[in-house]
């Protein structure tokens, strides 16, 4: 059994704990707010209220062999999360290393974002990232705190980098039924394979000092998902907009552009090479519980 801390314990943290629960470990979810306590309690796991951008705060972590940093920005900006994605983790990295006995593991939780455009070409572990975001580019250097740094600091580092999640509560059908729909490659992970992979990596003690991508087996045109879904779901399909129609609006921001402009797709042969195994190989898997409470006429993103 390991004790094992996750910062952030929030979407995936949350259904980690779970899984890592379940396996028999010690799971202790670490959250700032009452909100957030509450639903680390609410998932049957132990409580710590901590945050990674306030170091005297850190000082109630409990020791542990694994540490997991899952935190979020919010959405916010890149200011945000600097001071969230690079000097809360720094903070965390240090606040253990100090001790008598520090972590052996830490994994971080990054984004396929970092890769930045490579014109729809498939990108794996050794593509070289070209982050096109100030966002992104702190991404990249909260992956080096996460190798680098924490090496330094004699713990073993490994990043697991996440393709867009869904899932219960984020499954955004209105965005694809509705449209417009732009055109472009959809590189995605369902939360409760998110969780399973980094379940996976640290109880099979794979990946340390490594990057592992974290996306199912199959990226997909978007207007080719969107088709899909409203056929799935009995609907017309939505209308769609060339990149071209996208990027004349006048009312789009330089982010959504720059978001618009990268096209990848992401391969999953690292993480299956190691034995992972999805529980949600492709989207047709992971929407199925969606389209059937759309189709009930109940709240699909409630699923």
């Amino acid at each position: 059994m390991a004790r094992t801390v996750i910062v952030g314990c929030g979407y995936v943290g949350l259904e980690l704990g779970r899984r890592l629960r379940d396996a028999g470990h010690d799971v202790v979810g670490v959250r700032r707010s009452d909100a957030g306590l509450d639903a680390v309690e609410a998932a049957g796991l132990e409580a710590c209220r901590a945050d990674a951008t306030d170091p005297d705060s850190l000082a109630e972590l409990p020791d542990a062999e694994w540490v997991v940093f899952a935190a979020s920005s919010g959405g916010r900006g890149a200011d945000a999360a600097r001071e969230v994605y690079v000097e809360g983790l720094r903070n965390v990295v240090a606040a253990y290393a100090d001790r008598a006995s520090p972590p052996e593991r830490l994994v971080y939780t990054s984004s396929t974002g970092v890769y930045g455009d490579h014109d729809g070409a498939v990108v794996d572990e050794g593509t070289p990232l070209d982050p096109r975001t100030e966002k992104t580019r702190v991404l990249a250097t909260a992956e080096r705190v996460a190798t680098e740094e924490a090496a330094d600091a004699g713990i073993d580092g490994t990043v697991a980098r996440f393709a867009g999640l869904y899932g219960p509560g984020r499954y955004r059908l209105d965005r694809y039924l509705e449209g417009p729909v732009t055109e472009g490659y959809l590189n995605m992970v369902h939360r409760d394979d998110a969780a399973g992979a980094v379940a996976f990596l640290l109880d099979a003690d794979h990946a340390r000092g490594e990057v592992v991508l974290v996306v199912d087996d199959e990226p997909v045109d978007k207007w080719a998902f969107a088709d899909w879904l409203a056929a799935e779901c009995g609907v017309d399909a939505p209308p769609k907009r060339t990149t071209e129609e996208r990027l004349a609006d006048p009312e789009l921001s330089a982010a959504a552009r720059r978001r618009i402009e990268t096209s990848k797709r992401c391969s999953n042969a690292r993480l299956r090479d190691l034995g992972y195994e999805f529980a949600y190989p492709t989207y047709r898997e992971g929407y199925r519980t969606a389209i059937e409470a759309y189709r009930s006429g109940t709240d699909a993103d409630g699923a």
